[in-house]
């Protein structure tokens, strides 16, 4: 394989997944709207096809442009979009769907491909934009993918949890990055304990690459960080990172009460652990980069940016009542 079209490819897990083709000598098409600036203008290696992946007849001609081996799909979020494409490029060497670990439906620990069962999806829910139905429309996307790899479409899907990394527009660990840099004291729902695992997204990358070089068609592939942490230990290491001490200051749920908030509104939260397992994953050869590793480039990254995650959790002004508040207790 040496041709790789990526279908969107300019934001985050497609930005470092380009990255990451480059490095193993795969030339490059983007195919996207141009709806966001586009990091790779002036490589010579990568190229850009102007269209829509909603339509057929663009996706196609994109397709016999460029005659690609590989096609990596960050774009599709209704099955539609997966059916559509799995038929489309039926004939290259690998087809791999970019699904999410918010396509399992049960809360296995750790939740396995083929073992723990996915998401439903209803007509509506298939074509519906709301993040209430996301887990359901990847889930269906992944089925479009087996259905193609039962007619013999080398067709794979890769399912991340939680993704981390420089460029990260979610802010979900800038917010930590953030609080941290700024305070000595950050405060973390509950005990501490809470684990969402997470995974860095240059190992995305890499796992995206191998499954479309080694991986099985009709397989799903789980990508997570080997090493699972707590989001307090996330805390110390974001500390680590930055090279300064912090104290961490739980807060209960009652606790947090006082003040209007919830556990849930603190990016990374889940009441519940959610751990996907990599097993499947290491067999086409990958691993995940030492969390300390991955931390420090994310940090460095966060830090230099202007992200500061200020949008996605409580405003500083009510930790510190909040602070006050457990000062009393």
């Amino acid at each position: 394989m040496d041709s790789a079209l990526v279908v969107g490819g300019t934001r985050f897990i497609g930005r470092h997944t380009v990255e990451e083709l480059l490095e193993h000598d795969y030339r490059v098409t983007l195919f996207n709207r141009g709806s966001h600036e586009n990091p790779f203008v002036d490589y010579a290696d990568v190229h850009h096809v102007r269209g829509d992946r909603d339509n057929d007849e663009e996706l196609l001609s994109a397709k016999r442009e460029v005659e690609p081996d590989v096609v990596f799909d960050f774009a599709a979020y209704h099955p539609e979009e997966v059916r559509s494409a799995v038929e489309i490029f039926a004939d290259v060497d690998a087809y791999v769907y970019v699904s999410s670990g918010a396509a399992y439906a049960r809360d296995d620990l750790p939740k396995r491909e083929g073992v723990t069962p996915i998401e439903d999806c209803t007509p509506d829910q298939a074509v519906d934009d709301s993040y209430d139905t996301y887990g359901n429309r990847k889930a269906e996307g992944d089925r479009a993918v087996f259905e193609g790899a039962d007619r013999g479409v080398n067709a794979m899907s890769v399912r991340p949890t939680v993704v981390y990394g420089p460029f990260d527009y979610t802010e979900r660990l800038d917010y930590w990055v953030s609080r941290v840099e700024e305070h000595d004291r950050v405060v973390v729902p509950g005990d501490g304990t809470n684990v969402w695992q997470r995974v860095y997204v240059e190992d995305v990358a890499s796992l995206l690459r191998l499954v479309a070089e080694n991986g099985t068609p009709g397989k799903a592939y789980n990508a997570g960080d080997q090493n699972s942490i707590t989001l307090e230990r996330t805390v110390k290491e974001i500390a680590s990172a930055l090279d300064t001490d912090v104290e961490v200051v739980h807060a209960s749920e009652r606790e947090l009460s006082t003040v209007g908030l919830d556990p849930t509104d603190f990016p990374l939260y889940r009441p519940y652990p959610h751990v996907l397992d990599t097993h499947r994953a290491e067999s086409v050869g990958w691993e995940s980069t030492p969390v300390s590793e991955a931390m420090e480039r994310t940090v460095g990254e966060s830090v230099e940016s202007d992200r500061d995650g200020d949008d996605v959790g409580p405003e500083r002004e009510t930790e510190e009542r909040l602070l006050d508040v457990l000062d009393t207790v």
